[in-house]
């Protein structure tokens, strides 16, 4: 089998004259992630000469968010230029993803920003209370149900959380300052928490052009030599699900995923805007 491959490999389908596309129009989580990885490898085996990466996103994990910024980065190691597209938000994890790439397009009313790192968890120790509710635990040291439903959080274990998200929010500077060629200590005037648009973010140093997803497809175009006319091809789309056939199912479908993310991140550093 190995040999197979081997031999099908050099006939295997180029792309070098028209671009890329992955879209991001989502809270990143691990499904996110394992998506556009596979994507990126699909157009990495292809080699394509340009991707443009459209992001719609408040952000998310931040495990998930890093590794898509890493292998966006291999990916531009290969030579693939890569160009950022940010939508009606691109902010947190979303900004994190877009430093990757060699180039930023912001629309001017673009909400983007919210450069931190929040971790949250719910004390629900008076309301189990009240209904009789109590937790029986074993631990093999005293931080180990840190952030546990059924208990304040400690001042001791609020400094532990504090350290951690400290090192993350290192982390995220030094990123937005590698990948937009900033000092740290520029990036930290405005890494706040604050939200800006696309305007104030061009002005800030944090995207490059102000445009819509075809001002970025122009400038990959114009960086690899290709006609921008030509449709980009986009990988990773999501497969149609038998619930797109009943009415009302974008909204049903957008209510279930926020429950989801909003179970799978409680108690996860996060690279997030939510108001």
């Amino acid at each position: 089998m190995f040999y197979l491959k081997r031999m099908i490999w050099p006939f295997r389908r180029k792309s070098k004259k028209r671009m890329a596309r992955i879209l991001i129009d989502e809270p990143i989580t691990s499904t996110t992630r394992v998506s556009v990885l596979k994507a990126l490898k699909q157009i990495e085996d292809r080699e394509f000469p340009a991707l443009i990466v459209r992001i719609d996103s408040p952000g998310g994990t931040v495990g998930d968010s890093q590794e898509i910024y890493s292998a966006i980065k291999r990916l531009k190691d290969k030579g693939c230029k890569v160009v950022s597209s940010f939508g009606n938000i691109s902010a947190s994890g979303g900004v994190y993803i877009g430093v990757a790439s060699d180039k930023i397009v912001a629309n001017p009313g673009t909400i983007t920003g919210s450069i931190g790192v929040i971790i949250r968890g719910n004390n629900l120790s008076e309301l189990l209370d009240k209904i009789g509710i109590k937790f029986e635990t074993v631990k093999s040291g005293v931080y180990k149900d840190i952030l546990s439903p059924d208990k304040p959080l400690s001042e001791e274990g609020r400094t532990i959380l504090q350290g951690l998200i400290d090192e993350s929010y290192k982390q995220f500077t030094e990123a937005v300052a590698e990948g937009r060629n900033l000092s740290v200590e520029e990036v930290r005037k405005f890494a706040d928490g604050r939200i800006f648009t696309g305007t104030q973010a061009k002005e800030l140093g944090l995207v490059d052009e102000i445009g819509d997803e075809f001002v970025a497809r122009e400038l990959a175009a114009k960086m690899v030599n290709l006609d921008p006319e030509i449709r980009p091809l986009t990988f990773g789309k999501k497969k149609k699900k038998i619930l797109g056939l009943i009415p009302g199912s974008k909204i049903i479908e957008k209510v279930i995923n926020n429950i989801s993310f909003e179970i799978d991140s409680s108690n996860k550093i996060l690279w997030l805007y939510k108001p």
